[in-house]
């Protein structure tokens, strides 16, 4: 858990689901998953217990300004054939917009990079949407992109 002068770094409880929710749901939002194409709840839902199984390798951090849940970071660690220790994979990233800017995208990341340090792991990387500006000017100050095209497919 971490704090800034003005929020607060910390794992989620099961009590925040109604303060987590607006900002998996703005999320998703971000990236077309809304409406028609919106997540089935019962992904939702899976999604959130996930992050209380000791037996999941997800992860969650939640930053919170006065009370309020005002960004959100998901992440995994699983296996690498090219590393013994654990890779971290941040998988969501999400602010209020309000908070843009604030310094809290930043302290959700440095909180996953202190998570990644704290179990061995020594890379954390992720990927965005080459159209999401706001979040390649913090992500190009706080990571290096790597280069990589990504693809894939539903199978």
């Amino acid at each position: 858990m971490t704090t800034s002068s003005s929020f607060l770094i910390r794992p989620p409880t099961p009590d925040d689901h109604a303060g987590w929710k607006p900002l998996w749901d703005g999320y998703n939002a971000f990236y077309g998953r809304e409406g028609a194409t919106a997540l089935a709840d019962t992904i939702t839902q899976a999604t959130w217990q996930r992050f209380f199984d000791a037996y999941e390798p997800t992860h969650a951090l939640l930053a919170e300004r006065d009370g309020r849940i005002v960004g959100l970071a998901h992440y995994l660690f699983h296996r690498s054939t090219v590393r013994i220790e654990p890779t971290c994979y941040l998988s969501d990233l999400f602010t209020l917009s309000s908070e843009r800017g604030q310094g809290v995208g930043r302290q959700l990341i440095q909180g996953v990079y202190a998570h990644a340090q704290r179990v061995g792991g020594h890379r954390v990387y992720w990927q965005t949407h080459v159209d999401n500006a706001a979040g390649r000017t913090l992500y190009d100050k706080v990571a290096l992109h790597e280069g990589f095209i990504v693809y894939g497919t539903l199978v």
